[in-house]
């Protein structure tokens, strides 16, 4: 799919003319392992501080960092599955810097030859349109520590837990024209980590953030960029730190990009600079000018030789990948005949794909699709669950689909048992048997509830001919009539024969 340049910017008006926003974005996703980057401590979220500090963690003199292959595996994997060059050479660098969570006094990270290269990964809007954007290197670095400013008003806390977990930096391209476009990147980000099972994901629990990087242009600027390649078409940016949320992304670039218009329009001058955002005041206030490489003065780390990785193994890798949600779209419109909106709906989240695949074995998949999108998402979404958390089995709700779809329950009484499976449990037949819920498929006994009802009601009967809509009450009549248990298909069929000819 060519990329998408034009069609959705995001025009704001000045007071010298519109103005367009370019955005481009650092995610940090910890990697899923149960040992961190470079020691053997634990990387579990939760505990106790400092519980889970190596020697290695802590910067102690003499302790050198041996490199876990199961962090290069999943590092790997996520570049697999953003469609990006591996590269089997590559080898990490020291970024020096002091920060009081950062023991070591730098940071082991890699600059120059990252372990994946570039990549691009399509992701969907709200509407269902999609867009790519493209995907400049992910690399592997250790995690900092974290300093506590809330326990006292004159001391600042560290707690180490942190320090020295994986992290893959994911840097895209500057292809991201809009706040909502922003957030739906970070989000399929996540949807594609999640299904590799290289990264929780969680941002709640900092398992994903973002470095948010924003620049406004003039309308044209940023075609000019895509032509030539050449960055100062698209003015110079802010780099909004640390950013744990997909609604605070989209509140911070607003906020950002007007910041920089009014300056600009003022007669001023932007400053390249790291910024944090302010969740609570929804502004975003200087943090430090922006440091260059340089600054960090980056040399490759002699206690780590470079990293050289087997083809096959990487082939390896590849061959052992999951259907990931692009693809799992892409099967569930052309092999089960669902519509884009329900497909994109049920792979934009691993647990309820696979929640819906258990639904679907041996089942109807539109109507299974229209139970679980509909019935059980409302539900779950009114009770505030998550579909890990929900009441009804995916077992329980097939069972209740191959019901419906097999004629022994109808539509409505379906959601009756529904109501009883979400609060009581059990298995839908026999609440079905036990509780005489049955669809009545017996012509002669729905004939004769619809013969009684003509024969009370001749005006009305003979309205209908002139007025076929006016069937409706009919077969409202007879459902209430029957509890709700006739056949819907057998009721109109015999009341067309009669009421219409």
């Amino acid at each position: 799919m060519p990329l998408d340049t034009t069609d959705h910017s995001y025009v704001i008006p000045g007071a010298t003319g519109d103005w367009e926003i370019v955005v481009g974005l650092e995610v940090h996703a910890q990697v899923k392992s149960n040992a961190k980057l470079f020691s053997g401590a634990a990387t579990a979220f939760g505990a106790e501080p400092n519980t889970q500090v190596s020697l290695i963690d802590a910067g102690m003199p003499g302790m050198l960092p041996v490199i876990n292959q199961r962090c290069v595996e999943q590092a790997v994997r996520t570049g697999l599955g953003l469609n990006a060059e591996i590269n089997a050479h590559s080898r990490f660098d020291r970024k020096n810097y002091f920060y009081p969570d950062l023991p070591q006094g730098y940071q082991i990270s890699q600059y120059k030859h990252p372990i994946v290269g570039e990549g691009e990964i399509e992701c969907e809007r709200d509407d269902g349109t999609r867009f790519t954007v493209g995907i400049e290197r992910l690399h592997l670095e250790q995690d900092a520590g974290k300093s506590i400013h809330d326990l006292d008003p004159n001391a600042t806390y560290v707690d180490l837990n942190r320090s020295g977990v994986a992290l893959m930096e994911i840097v895209s391209r500057p292809h991201v024209r809009t706040p909502a476009d922003a957030a739906a990147y970070v989000r399929t980000l996540r949807t594609i980590v999640r299904y590799l099972d290289t990264c929780g994901g969680d941002m709640e629990k900092g398992q994903m953030r973002a470095d948010v990087n924003v620049s406004v242009c003039r309308p044209g600027q940023y075609e000019k960029y895509i032509e030539t390649g050449d960055f100062s078409h698209l003015g110079t940016r802010c780099e909004i730190k640390n950013v744990n949320s997909l609604r605070f992304i989209m509140q911070a670039i607003e906020y950002e990009a007007k910041r920089q218009i009014d300056i600009i329009e003022d007669g001023g001058e932007i400053h390249q600079e790291t910024r944090l955002f302010d969740a609570n005041t929804g502004v975003t206030r200087s943090m430090r000018s922006k440091e260059e490489a340089h600054d960090y003065r980056y040399f490759p780390d002699p206690d780590l030789l470079p990293l050289e990785l087997d083809p096959a193994w990487i082939e390896e890798i590849r061959a052992n990948l999951p259907e990931l949600p692009a693809q799992k779209r892409k099967r569930f419109v052309e092999d089960l005949g669902l519509s884009e909106y329900d497909a994109s709906v049920l792979a934009a989240d691993k647990d309820r794909a696979d929640y819906f695949e258990a639904v679907i074995e041996g089942r109807d998949a539109k109507l299974a699709a229209n139970w679980v999108n509909n019935e059980l998402f409302g539900r779950l979404n009114k009770e505030s669950l998550t579909i890990t958390d929900s009441p009804v089995s995916a077992d329980q709700l097939g069972a209740l689909v191959g019901l419906i779809k097999d004629g022994t329950i109808s539509g409505k009484i379906a959601k009756d048992v529904f109501e009883i499976l979400w609060s009581e449990g059990g298995d839908p037949a026999a609440i079905v048997e036990a509780r005489g819920l049955k669809q009545v498929t017996d012509t002669g006994a729905i004939e004769k509830v619809i013969d009684d009802l003509i024969a009370a009601n001749p005006d009305q009967a003979a309205q209908v001919k002139d007025k076929p809509k006016a069937m409706g009450w009919f077969v409202g009549q007879v459902m209430k009539a029957m509890q709700g248990k006739a056949n819907p298909q057998a009721v109109n069929e015999i009341l067309r024969k009669k009421l219409l000819g």
